[in-house]
């Protein structure tokens, strides 16, 4: 039997941590960690988004939950941190199209109908430069199974950021009984999959335990399903809510509570942001885009 002094030597993985605290100034974001863009929601999450951790974002139908997931992605991105956009829905077009308005502050409608006056065109232009040459990778969800999926990143290098939209439309690595253990397989996977690529991993979830008729319209933990799966697995859960939705006129049109619902390793609570709809674009009430 080892001895105690045995027991408790010190461990390289110790000693890395102390040597980085000690040199760590106060309010130095560390290296694991990759801010969003967001400084209310950076602050709560004690200064962004960690890699090795698995992240969900879920809400209702239509509460803009991919227009987030792709300003996080932009945000990051123009921080010089490789990110992988994986989308189910969107064709890597309609995505550059929608990243066009967010940052142009245009609405889609116009970009599609060539709609622009000067000053929405010089915003389309000047949007367009920042875009280019970020280091941003569109890449399709469809496939066969899960590794085919996310074979689609050992091409890459140096990604901090994966984000996946959304977790109902990525294939299992293997059929299981019912859609809610294909999912929860799918959850422990993707964990896994931070940990081994040491990413930060974005995932857009849909709510399928969400009822519109309750009274209490925010969601919850619960409304995740999936056998408690997401809970179980996810580091951190941010979920949206915006009253307008479910009580027109009786709230701030666009106000939106992004929900820290768990985290890990940090405190929940719930940061400010607006919603402009026409432009498919959030920003931090409390920390306002100039």
């Amino acid at each position: 039997m080892p001895s105690p002094a045995r027991r408790f030597e010190k461990r390289p993985s110790l000693d890395n941590l102390v040597e980085r605290v000690d040199a760590q100034r106060p309010g130095e974001v560390t290296g694991d960690t990759i801010p969003t863009g967001f400084g209310s929601l950076d602050k709560l999450l004690g200064g962004g988004l960690r890699r090795r951790d698995l992240i969900l974002l879920g809400g209702d139908i239509g509460s803009g939950k991919s227009a987030l997931a792709l300003g996080v992605a932009l945000r990051v991105a123009q921080q010089s941190v490789g990110v992988a956009y994986l989308s189910g829905e969107m064709h890597e077009e309609r995505l550059m199209e929608r990243a066009l308005a967010i940052e142009g502050k245009v609405a889609v409608d116009e970009l599609r109908a060539a709609k622009l006056n000067d000053q929405t065109r010089a915003g389309v232009g000047g949007a367009a430069v920042r875009l280019r040459g970020l280091p941003l990778s569109l890449l399709p969800l469809a496939g066969e199974d899960f590794e085919t999926v996310f074979e689609r990143l050992d091409p890459l290098r140096q990604i901090g950021l994966v984000v996946v939209d959304y977790l109902q439309l990525v294939p299992p690595p293997k059929a299981r009984t019912t859609q809610d253990e294909d999912t929860a397989l799918v959850l422990r996977h993707l964990k896994a999959l931070a940990l081994a690529r040491q990413v930060a991993l974005f995932v857009v979830a849909q709510l399928p335990g969400f009822q519109t008729g309750r009274d209490a319209k925010r969601p919850t933990l619960d409304d995740y399903g999936v056998m408690g799966a997401p809970k179980q697995h996810a580091d951190v859960i941010l979920s949206i809510f915006r009253e307008e939705m479910y009580n027109p006129g009786g709230g701030v049109d666009g106000a939106t509570e992004l929900i820290v619902a768990k985290n890990r390793n940090g405190p929940t609570g719930f940061a400010d942001l607006y919603f402009y709809r026409r432009w498919m674009r959030f920003e931090d009430m409390l920390d306002p885009d100039r």
